[in-house]
């Protein structure tokens, strides 16, 4: 375990007068600020807290020994982070009455939130995925080649998730500057160490992962500051990952609710005695750094801000509800620009559904300068699909990047990206594996812009769908995984030229999309589509074809079973609707068409249960249900996973039911 050492056999580099009283002063302002806390907690003027008190050396110790311009992601017990910032006291009180006037206009409590200003990103409960954040932001200063770092916390109990080993393995890889700090408190809730692991120390973890690690005692401000400062130095011109495991201690419960029953009493007198605020007090008064006098003139500072500042965020209105505001505080607002009616018509060529969005891929990659593409086997191998081959000579392994098998810790590392202001494009090798990357999409993603404004710039590419013949793990179209959560955009089209376009736009778009491509359509649908660069409207249906007597309402590979319907049943004249963007869905589209021919029927591939149709109908259903000469029909896949073998395959899919269902239409 040569690669694995205990700090205090390192020397401790000696630490400037200016700096030790900053220390001192940014600890105690923190335990400060806690204490008050603590009281109004009790006073019932805030609805929780997650106690750092004796934990207040490791956060104020790493910030420190930063730059300023360096991000840094904490946890809930790090509000030494935030003070070290200079975080703005009004607007931290506000955010924890819950005021508009907080980080997160009263949507969200505690640390979760960011600001960029001053280089720090909270976490979200989930507590792993801001570790692949911290790469994707490590990444990003790589390309930039800006000579930082990233720093990130968890805790003990947050080292037993997959989002932390994925974020070491993808450091380590990459080569990434980042400060991993595990703060060892000895408690995850009520559960302790020796049941959340089984190694002598959380650094030895390093070792898996190639990684330079070190123990260091998390109650010596000293201690950590130098040696976070020296590891800081050397990684700015030599970066690569480094492990960090701080031994410490909580004093209070998991938050304040929990209390400490289940800890011996035998542990608060050992660790009570390492307290580091009195630690560092201590050894400052014998040192001579500082006296009594100044102890207790920076108190009474330290004592009018935090209580000027709590009074003037508690002076702030409460919030008055704006059903207009939430809603148009989901998504960042898009520009976009040289849409298809701006392109010269006869400007096209014929391609398949894959070059189209290869071409797309191609052509936006050369529009912006920050863009990547992240995802397995697609650099040199081209991708299974082979949709990104050529793309690592043209573009560089800097911006085409094979990524390890870990889809969340890749789509944390794209939310990095975006943070520091990069575009990125994650191919999910199949649609099915994106079960793997769920929380850091529906949690992190999708939530960001409305919690602190912070948007995710990210494309999710996902090869979906049956009639290959590939079984119950690559055949899945599970676009109504995330049609249901607020800040995703959802993409399916069935056709090159609207892949095209409408890829490019999901690439222009500054929110989440994901990107759905149904892998039957790839080299089986040809069409004429403009060699240049052009987008398609996000969140408009496309109308195929026009008749009155039912509106047909599908996407992806049912439109193709719809067209082939409808060319064999030449008598039935009817609207037909792609609606190539799931969400958000054009209703305007729907409604116009269904109140001209008074019949609808909705079919998708996908299972009925909790479905596209299924919201569709009920919508139509409530509104406009007088516009209705027929109940509203909807046909979806049978309610199974989808199978493997090709007769079970061709029983299970919607297109069975699709003409009969029809032609019963027609008939009413």
């Amino acid at each position: 375990m040569d690669n694995i050492s205990n700090s205090s056999s390192l020397p401790t580099s000696e630490i400037d007068k200016e700096d030790l009283i900053g220390l001192y002063s940014n600890m105690l302002l923190s335990r400060m600020i806690e204490e008050k806390m603590l009281i109004l907690l009790r006073q019932s003027k805030i609805s929780k807290w997650f106690s750092g008190i004796g934990q207040e050396a490791i956060s104020t110790g790493v910030s420190m020994a930063l730059n300023d311009d360096e991000f840094i992601l904490p946890m809930h017990r790090n509000l030494g982070v935030f003070t070290s910032r200079n975080i703005d006291l009004v607007q931290l009180f506000a955010q924890w009455q819950g005021k508009k006037e907080g980080f997160t206009k009263g949507r969200d409590r505690s640390f979760h939130f960011g600001s960029i200003s001053n280089a720090i990103v909270g976490m979200i409960s989930h507590l792993g995925p801001q570790l692949g954040v911290a790469c994707g932001i490590a990444l990003a200063d790589q390309l930039n080649k800006s000579q930082k770092i990233t720093a990130v916390f968890t805790g003990d109990g947050g080292t037993s998730q997959g989002d932390f080993h994925e974020a070491l393995n993808i450091a380590s890889v990459w080569h990434l500057p980042v400060l991993f700090c595990i703060e060892n408190n000895g408690y995850g809730l009520s559960t302790a160490i020796n049941e959340q692991y089984n190694c002598k120390n959380l650094a030895d973890r390093g070792l898996g992962y190639g990684m330079e690690s070190h123990v260091i005692d998390g109650n010596n401000v000293k201690e950590i500051f130098s040696m976070v400062k020296k590891i800081s130095n050397d990684l700015r011109t030599n970066p690569r990952p480094v492990l960090l495991e701080f031994k410490t201690f909580r004093m209070r419960g998991h938050e304040e609710a929990s209390g400490t029953d289940y800890v011996p009493k035998e542990l608060f007198q050992f660790w009570t005695k390492k307290d580091p605020l009195t630690s560092i007090e201590n050894d400052l008064l014998e040192t001579h750094v500082f006296n009594k006098n100044y102890i207790e003139e920076l108190k009474l500072t330290h004592q009018q801000k935090i209580d000027t500042s709590w009074e003037k965020a508690l002076s702030y209105s409460e919030i008055i509800p704006d059903a207009k505001e939430e809603l148009d505080d989901i998504f960042k607002p898009s520009d976009e620009s040289v849409q298809f009616s701006d392109i010269n018509k006869a400007d096209h060529k014929e391609l398949r559904l894959v070059d189209a969005i290869s071409e797309a891929l191609d052509l936006s990659l050369a529009k912006h300068n920050n863009l990547l593409i992240m995802g397995q086997d697609i650099a040199e191998y081209g991708g299974v699909f082979k949709v990104t081959k050529g793309f690592l000579e043209k573009f560089g392994k800097d911006r085409v990047r094979n990524t390890p098998l870990c889809e969340s810790g890749i789509i944390e590392v794209a939310m990095g990206l975006s943070i520091a202001n990069f575009k990125s494009i994650v191919e999910i090798q199949f649609a099915d594996f994106v079960s793997s990357g769920f929380n850091p999409i529906v949690n992190y993603l999708a939530k960001s812009y409305y919690r602190w404004k912070q948007n995710a710039d990210v494309v999710i590419r996902l090869p979906c769908g049956g009639g290959v013949n590939a079984g119950p793990f690559h055949s899945q179209t599970n676009e109504s995984w995330f049609t249901k959560v607020p800040g995703l955009k959802v993409i399916y089209p069935a056709f090159p030229i609207d892949a095209k376009g409408l890829l490019n736009a999901a690439i222009n778009d500054p929110n989440p999309v994901l990107f759905f491509e149904h892998k039957a359509l790839y080299r089986s649908t040809k069409q004429q589509v403009p060699v240049s660069y052009y987008t398609t409207p996000i969140g408009k249906a496309s109308k195929i074809s026009s008749g009155n007597d039912m509106t047909i309402i599908t996407y992806g590979l049912s439109v193709h079973w719809a067209l082939e319907i409808l060319n064999n049943n030449k008598h039935i004249d009817a609207d037909l609707i792609d609606l190539r963007t799931l969400s958000p869905l054009d209703f305007q589209t729907i409604v116009s068409s269904v109140s001209k021919t008074n019949k609808v029927i909705i079919c998708h591939e996908d299972t009925l249960n909790n479905s596209i149709a299924s919201d569709i109908s009920a919508h139509l259903t409530e509104y406009y249900f007088d516009h209705l000469d027929a109940p509203i029909m909807r046909i979806g896949s049978m309610n199974t996973p989808i199978p493997f073998n090709s007769n079970l395959e061709k029983q299970y899919l919607s297109k069975n039911e699709f003409e009969t269902a029809i032609l019963k239409l027609h008939r009413y």
